[in-house]
């Protein structure tokens, strides 16, 4: 009898102390909480997030990470504005004005700083895409211009049934985006002798001098500001050269969309035959021209 005595007292106090530890760890992980600062504030209220609460209502961090924002169909519709409510440090964090090393950011050039068509001082990635001058002139760039959607779990589709499609295996971003105005200058494909930089005084250090006659209907995209890109390239091919070669990151270039121009011969080159009639749906202006007589289906 004492035994079991014993062994109820002793499940009795185990139980007890389970309990107090439970206790203990529920108020010391409120108070670790409450003393991260991993707590962000609701994104601005729009049409895919009706019914959140529009007050300084704060939640964790992995409720803002996976908020509907973040997924298709509501990051298609984000302005920048909602972006920025949250990451707004890429666009405020500038360069350092000192190396670690010691070396002062105004005694050296950037590659971009080296470029004609580059005025002013360094500047980081998203700053040079959003809010530099030759951004704002030249480019009507949004976050979801690049930015469409990432499964953080999985950083790819098909890892589950309800997986966002399309997405691209561990990249936040589709390389094809910046292979668009960072692919390598296609001579081949324009029947020149080689590349720009070496033959551009051959055609007068000019680009508009032959594509005033052919290829007519071009940027007219949602992230470019076509009319002003045309007055730039007037006033100097490397604005041109720039965003077809001159800024180069991959070895290949970019299958720019063929869309018809006036008097655009019916004849289609090889090398086109397989290139697209018109850019992506979203990136679409709705005024891109329609094939006209002279092109047949196939030939943008």
């Amino acid at each position: 009898m004492r035994s079991q005595h014993r062994v109820f007292a002793t499940l009795t106090c185990a139980a007890l102390l389970a309990l107090t530890g439970i206790v203990l760890m529920s108020s010391g992980a409120a108070q670790s909480v409450s003393e991260q600062p991993e707590m962000t504030f609701w994104h601005p209220p729009g049409p895919h997030v009706m019914g959140t609460p529009r007050g300084p209502a704060p939640f964790p961090y992995d409720a803002a990470r996976w908020h509907p924002i973040h997924f298709q169909p509501a990051i298609s519709q984000a302005t920048n504005a909602q972006c920025l409510a949250c990451h707004q440090e890429v666009v405020a964090q500038r360069v350092r004005s000192v190396t670690p090393a010691g070396l002062r950011t105004e005694d050296t050039l950037a590659w971009y700083q080296t470029l004609e068509v580059y005025e002013g001082e360094q500047e980081t990635f998203h700053r040079r895409h959003l809010v530099t001058p030759m951004a704002t002139e030249l480019m009507n760039l949004q976050c979801t211009t690049c930015h469409q959607g990432n499964d953080p779990r999985e950083e790819a589709s098909g890892g589950a049934a309800d997986t966002q499609e399309g997405l691209i295996l561990r990249k936040h971003v589709d390389p094809n985006i910046c292979l668009m105005c960072h692919g390598k200058f296609d001579y081949e494909v324009m029947n020149l002798p080689g590349p720009w930089h070496q033959h551009a005084e051959m055609f007068g250090n000019s680009c508009t001098g032959c594509h005033a006659a052919f290829r007519t209907t071009r940027h007219d995209v949602n992230f470019l500001k076509a009319e002003a890109i045309e007055a730039a390239g007037e006033r100097s091919a490397d604005s041109c050269y720039g965003c077809h070669g001159g800024r180069s990151w991959y070895r290949i270039a970019y299958p720019y969309p063929r869309n018809a121009w006036p008097g655009m011969p019916e004849a289609v080159p090889e090398w086109a035959r397989e290139r697209p009639t018109e850019s992506q749906e979203r990136f679409r202006t709705h005024s891109e021209s329609t094939p006209t007589a002279g092109a047949t289906a196939g030939s943008q």
